[in-house]
């Protein structure tokens, strides 16, 4: 994966199990850099992807943001 540290956007995790790897890269650069890694180093299967707990956070602040959690 490719880690680019000369950006002022947020740094989102990234972790890939299989190859035991852990980097962090601009968070306009996640999609490309997870894609780019999976395909050039497990044929396409989805293995390497945002750090599971951070997704989480985004996930659950995008449902605050819409309005999603609100009873």
């Amino acid at each position: 994966m490719t880690v680019t540290n000369e950006s002022d956007d947020p740094q989102v995790p990234i972790v890939c199990t299989e190859c035991e790897t852990t980097s962090r890269v601009p968070l306009a650069d996640v999609a490309d850099a997870v894609d780019r890694h999976n395909e050039q180093l497990h044929d396409g299967d989805e293995v390497a992807a945002v750090d599971p707990d951070v997704a989480d956070q985004i996930a659950d602040l995008v449902a605050t943001e819409l309005g999603l959690l609100e009873k």
